[in-house]
């Protein structure tokens, strides 16, 4: 049985004046998955999720989510997915309850506000406010706010950026259980290592388009297939998880 399509973007360009960020991108993001756009700065990842999200008008393409067509239903769309505000977007003297309740107002539906923050390890901190969190927790909370109206698809830029090591593997065991209880996770990011654990399917993005897309073990096979070697032996373990072992994995301030 062929995996149902959610997000199915068509040829998408985006021009600002003389400058192409996005140049005919296709691809397709199926149900339940973990997809993830990869690429450099400037790449046009950012941009081409910003208009999936209807955040940024499009110049041109074809986009349906859900089997809701962007140009006619943007708020339709709205209303199905989740996506992660940066730091600035809470007010820093607000304590988490009081942040739920302005978001569960703006979406107009109930939420357990305890029973969410548990979600993501941070009911001890439900009377904390925001300013007072460390970043892992922020991030932790970000990701919170995007589950609120119950949506079909969350979209994730750089979630994991500027975190400790503990905090960053407890957020990819918090992005893996949100796939796993049915919502489909779009992310961004610049951790290869981050992408190849996480990530069901990438879409790697360069100069305003999609120059590979495959399941992470199917592109870094066609690699091998080329006859490349890593100059260095690869070993069983890196670095990232002496520190882990030697640590612990257990939730920290950080």
């Amino acid at each position: 049985m062929s995996p149902k399509t959610i997000i199915s973007v068509n040829d998408l360009h985006k021009s600002y004046g003389d400058f192409k960020a996005v140049q005919g991108i296709s691809f397709e993001v199926f149900e339940g998955e973990i997809f993830g756009l990869l690429g450099p700065n400037g790449a046009g990842k950012s941009t081409t999720l910003e208009i999936i999200e209807t955040l940024r008008e499009k110049t041109s393409g074809a986009i349906l989510v859900d089997g809701i067509d962007l140009d006619k239903s943007p708020e339709a769309i709205k209303k199905i997915i989740g996506v992660q505000l940066q730091s600035s977007g809470f007010y820093p003297n607000l304590n988490l309850i009081e942040l739920i309740h302005l978001f569960v107002g703006l979406y107009q539906n109930q939420v357990d506000a305890i029973e969410l923050l548990k979600k993501v390890n941070l009911e001890d901190k439900a009377k904390a406010k925001y300013k007072e969190l460390s970043g892992g927790q922020k991030q932790r909370f970000s990701i919170a706010t995007t589950l609120i109206n119950n949506p079909k698809i969350i979209f994730l830029d750089e979630p994991t950026t500027g975190l400790d090591p503990q905090a960053r593997r407890n957020l990819w065991e918090l992005i893996k259980e949100i796939r796993d209880n049915g919502t489909t996770v779009i992310i961004t990011t610049h951790y290869m290592d981050e992408a190849e654990i996480l990530c069901d399917r990438v879409a790697i993005v360069d100069s305003g388009k999609i120059i590979s897309i495959n399941t992470p073990n199917a592109l870094i096979d066609e690699l091998v297939a080329t006859g490349f070697e890593k100059v260095k032996e690869v070993k069983k373990a890196n670095l990232e998880d002496v520190f882990i072992h030697l640590t612990g994995k257990e939730w920290r301030e950080d």
